[in-house]
This record gives structure tokens, sequence and C-alpha cells, in this order.
């Protein structure tokens, strides 16, 4: 038996199986530089330590989609490394703040499985959690991922995956953001006037400008998250895959799209959980990001009176400005949308 892996195909899983990922990761003050490298994040928060301690953090916190790539990566080995493709997100609650020199650890459930009509592939529902060194839960999520077989007649389990909620509850948010002295709130130095209470559902807000993807950028970015996941990596196999080319990791679009969105949401400091994600179409090297998002409902939260809920939805799109809040999925060659990311963020009241 060889002692390298070739990682799970999608006959390899089954429902109620439960998997302790390796390759534990503390992260650093460098993970967040090099991060803030790749995307251009601008929120001061995570910027900031004198910010964030005047206002009511012990330190700054590491960016939350950097916290959630980070645990996603750990699962990719034992579970997407053999994927066609990510295809979304739900029911993410980021549940504590996590800071440099936290190290995190990943476990997965297998909560769903359904083998696709080709008799090629499957798609795998999951439900994955980041843990700290203090074994504290600081990230919980579902995805669903398309899986290769490694035999077509193989013979597969089918379990229908549980029904997720639409969103998640409002009156749940909040448990990674302290109380925050709001008076201490710098609105220069964060970039932006605006409060919760400025926004209403049924706005739209085009973010305006544009980032290309580089070939080498989301392909370090991948291996910074410890995402092995071949579609991203090997150009050789991926020549004779259905695109004739390597995809760009999914997080890496949505990390993207949050970027780009605070010319508009600057004060949308936290992503307190993730309702839904999809994504539509996939995104290559030489592709421009733009994005625009959709106010979907505001909420204030109980026992807070220092920040309310945000519920947006925010949609990346491919080689086409957001002026004119596109909604059309991109095809091949022809512009569109890629990603719709539908997500709580905290914001000051």
């Amino acid at each position: 038996m060889s002692k390298a892996r070739a990682g799970n195909f999608f006959e390899d899983f089954s429902a109620g199986e439960v998997i302790l990922h390796g390759l534990p990761r503390t992260l650093t003050s460098s993970d967040q530089t090099l991060y803030t490298a790749l995307y251009g994040s601008r929120f001061t928060l995570q910027q900031s330590e004198d910010f964030a301690q005047r206002v009511g953090y012990p330190k700054a916190p590491l960016d939350d989609l950097l916290v959630f790539h980070m645990v996603f990566g750990k699962t990719v080995n034992d579970i997407s490394l053999n994927a066609i493709a990510n295809l979304g997100y739900a029911d993410c609650h980021f549940l504590r703040p996590v800071y440099a020199g936290d190290t995190l650890i990943a476990e997965s459930r297998i909560i769903g499985l359904k083998e696709n009509s080709s008799g090629k592939s499957g798609t795998v529902h999951v439900r994955s959690k980041g843990i700290n060194q203090k074994g504290e839960t600081v990230l919980e999520f579902v995805r669903w991922v398309m899986v290769r077989k490694r035999e077509e007649r193989a013979s597969c389990q089918s379990v229908e995956p549980p029904r997720l909620p639409e969103a998640v509850d409002a009156e749940s948010l909040g448990g990674a953001c302290p109380p925050l002295a709001i008076a201490a709130w710098n609105w220069t130095e964060a970039g932006a006037t605006h409060r919760l209470g400025d926004y209403h559902a049924g706005e739209r807000i085009d973010h305006i400008d544009g980032m290309t993807v580089e070939e080498a950028e989301h392909m370090m970015a991948a291996r910074l998250y410890h995402n092995n996941a071949r579609v991203h990596f090997n150009a050789w196999q991926e020549r004779a895959g259905r695109f004739g080319k390597r995809i760009v990791y999914g997080g890496h679009a949505m990390s993207m799209a949050r970027a780009l969105t605070h010319n508009g949401l600057a004060n949308a400091f936290h992503v307190a959980a993730i309702n839904g994600g999809r994504h539509v179409a996939p995104l290559f090297a030489g592709d421009t990001v733009f994005a625009w998002s959709e106010i979907l409902e505001t909420r204030e939260l109980p026992g807070r009176s220092d920040v309310g809920g945000l519920r947006i939805l925010t949609r990346a799109t491919r080689d086409q400005p957001a002026g004119e809040f596109p909604r059309l999925a991109a095809k091949e060659n022809v512009p569109g949308v890629i990603l719709e990311l539908d997500y709580w963020a905290l914001m000051p009241i």
C-alpha cells in the first residue's frame, strides 16, 4: 500500500461519518498582512490595533473570511481534494473572535450524499467547524461540494441532507463581538460615517471598483489556506478538464467581493453569519471582479445598544461593472454574476 494518499472520492464517504482533520494551524499577524496584500481589505477594525482596542477589543481580530478560509482549508485534504467544484455554503456562524496567536483545527460530519446523474461524480454535504486551542468552536458552517468518483460503476450511499434554515436567526448574532464603546468609534478612521440607520431594505449599492485575478495570487491564497484541491493547482491535469484550465478557489471570489464592499459598507466591520452562498459560475485568472450589494434587512440585536445586524446580499460579477446591478449568471466567455453571498454583518447603531 502506498504511503501517499490520493484523497477521498465520492464512494468513500458515508453519512454520519465524523472526520477530525489534520494539520492544526497557528494564525499570526503575518497571515493577516498577506491576506490584506491579496485582497486589499480596508476594514479598519482588522487593520488597526489602536482602533480595535479603543472600541473594546483586546486587540485587532483577524479578518472573518481569513478565519473561514483557514478552517475550510483544513477540510480540503479529506473532503474535496478530488473536487470538481465547491458549490455553496449555508448556516455559517462566526461564534468567537480569532486573534493572532490562536491555533485552529477542524472537524467535519458528512450530512448528505447524492450521486450525480452522469455517474461520474456526486455531491457531498458536510458540516464543518473550526476549534481553537482552548477547545472552543469559533466557526461552524455547512457546505456542499461536487466530488469525482474513483470508479464510475462503484455503488454509493444516497442520503438527503437535513433541511437548512433560509437565514441564520438574527437573535443569535454577535457572539464574536464584545460590547463596543461606539462613542470611541472614529468615523474618519473607519472611512465613512454611515451607521445602521442609514441603510434600508431594498437599497442597492454599486461598489464601483474592479479587481483583476492574477494567476500567482489565487494560487498563493489557496496555499495560504492549505487548500490543495487539484482543480486550483494542477494545470497539467486541468488541461484535460471541462474548462481546459485551472479554476480559482471560490473563497477567493468571496474575499475579493467582501474587500470591494468597503466602498459603500465601510462600517460593516464584522461578518457575523453567512446565510447562504452560491458559486453561480467559475472564475479564472485574468478575469476582473466587480460587486454590488442589496440590503435585505436591518435588525436590532437583543441586549445590544452598540451594534445591529445588516443583512446583505452581495453579487460578484466577472468582467462586468455593476452599475446596472446585473443578476444574470456568467456563461463561458460571457460576463455576468459568478457569486451570490447572503450574509449578516454587524454595524454601529
